[in-house]
């Protein structure tokens, strides 16, 4: 059973309060990237850029998102995860306005930038929620609603994307999540509660500088590999050099400090690189596939079906977020029962399954192209992905609570960054001139996807089970 610290009792007449606040965080994080999605062709027109580059900002945006998770969860756990969550909010807000108010693609990229600030806003949620919540059964329901916002919000995000995108232009989003933002400002500070676990140690910068450096060049590399045939691949290996000399120095510096950001000996265990790699593949495969490919395909008017965006966003991206929603607390709730690593493992096999759907049928089929999304929103959005979460929570050591869940959430949006930076590439680099060729091109992009996803579950079978679920 989880257990709460014993030094503190908990209080359950807040229990209902907080979740509120912690929802209404994790969805104005969240708003940043699933409400976009319907948005990026108008965002490229509107910008007189092209979509590779309006592609590089969500890469840029999920690679901050992902350096920001590995330290900042450890240091909410030093200096307070509700004064951290509401810094980071706070800078997310101000990187949606300058992204609102974006005249060129410059500007845009600052206010991805700062909106990348708000990466560790879900793993310091469920640390907050874990911290609270002392009955296991609980503590899943809840952990599964907070976390099936990763999927999107019950849809109506991808909705509102589509239908603002339609009518306002791309910066009536911006405007919406800075709103969000404000919103979950105000909330948080009213029913947020505090909790300081490592209070008065010290946090180590010294090991952070060379981690953000290796993590940096590893998706510079991949964003350079992702061009295929007009890739510098001369550079890819000199990113990639970089990326693990860079690291080499983070483990020697780490292995001398007292305190480290980063323990190399919790690192090298077993429940660490396993759940990494697990997360990461799993977001390479299924983010670009469902939040890229479908929409394109569904606006595609020469090989696609040439829908509208707030009609691509109805048709797919709403109920593949709803289904999530609606999944997840129940898939919470059942994992201290049958497992989290059993759930984990039946998400990965049914998200394969419906991008198989996808690649050969779905892309010649409207009805089953969205059937094959609503199934991957159940499996991967409702099951697999609060699985992971979950045993980032579940398999941290008690003196880093914070540890296993931020380094997580940099493998939740490195793998999403590294999703749009390869799938994409791949889809347009094999198709062609003509309907064939064009349809091909996407259903190579949700055969890599596919690939991606059964390395994750292969890689599942390594995770050792969780002894405080």
């Amino acid at each position: 059973m989880l257990t709460a610290p014993a030094h503190r009792p908990q209080a359950p007449v807040r229990v209902g309060s907080l979740l509120t606040a912690l929802l209404a965080a994790s969805i104005a994080f969240q708003l940043n990237a699933s409400m976009l999605s319907p948005a990026l062709v108008t965002m490229a027109r509107e910008l007189n850029t092209d979509d590779a580059t309006i592609g590089l900002s969500q890469t840029v945006f999920f690679t901050l998102a992902a350096l920001f998770s590995l330290f900042v969860p450890r240091l909410s756990d030093i200096l307070g995860r509700r004064r951290v969550l509401l810094a980071i909010i706070a800078v997310m807000l101000i990187g949606s306005v300058i992204a609102a108010l974006a005249v060129n693609v410059e500007m845009l990229f600052v206010g991805r930038i700062l909106q990348g600030v708000s990466g560790p806003v879900v793993p310091i949620c469920l640390l907050v929620l874990r911290h609270e919540i002392t009955d296991a059964k609980r503590y899943g329901a809840m952990f599964g609603l907070l976390t099936a916002v990763n999927g999107g919000v019950a849809g109506v995000d991808a909705l509102a994307g589509g239908w603002l995108v339609d009518r306002f232009g791309f910066r009536s989003i911006f405007w919406v999540i800075a709103v969000s933002a404000a919103i979950a400002i105000a909330i948080v500070i009213v029913w947020g509660v505090e909790s300081r676990p490592s209070a008065g140690r010290s946090m180590d910068w010294w090991s952070f500088l060379p981690l953000v450096v290796s993590v940096g060049a590893m998706l510079s590399a991949l964003n350079e590999a992702g061009k295929l045939g007009s890739a510098n691949w001369t550079l890819v290996l000199v990113y990639a050099a970089v990326a693990a000399a860079a690291f080499v120095v983070f483990w020697k510096v780490g292995s001398r400090i007292t305190d480290p950001l980063l323990d190399p000996q919790l690192l090298r265990k077993r429940a660490s690189w396993t759940l990494l790699l697990t997360t990461l593949l799993t977001m390479a495969g299924v983010y670009a596939v469902v939040n890229g490919l479908v929409v394109s395909l569904a606006q595609n008017d020469e090989v696609g079906f040439g829908m509208s965006p707030d009609l691509a966003s109805v048709a797919f991206l709403a109920p593949y977020a709803l289904v999530g929603w609606l999944v997840g607390p129940f898939a919470g709730r059942l994992a201290p029962v049958i497992g989290y690593r059993a759930l984990l493992r039946f998400g990965l096999v049914g998200s394969s399954i419906s991008t198989l759907l996808m690649a050969f049928v779905g892309v010649h089929s409207a009805p089953v192209l969205i059937g094959a999304t609503v199934l991957i929103g159940i499996m991967y959005s409702g099951i697999a992905n609060i699985m992971a979460n979950g045993l980032g929570v579940v398999l941290s050591p008690a003196s880093s609570p914070g540890f296993l869940p931020g380094l997580n959430a940099g493998a939740f949006n490195l793998g999403a960054g590294a999703s749009f930076a390869v799938i994409p590439a791949f889809q347009v680099a094999l198709a062609g001139k003509g309907a064939s060729a064009g349809t091909a091109g996407y259903t190579g992009g949700m055969l890599l996807g596919t690939a991606f996803i059964l390395a994750a579950l292969a890689m599942s079978f390594l995770i050792p089970r969780p002894a405080s679920s």
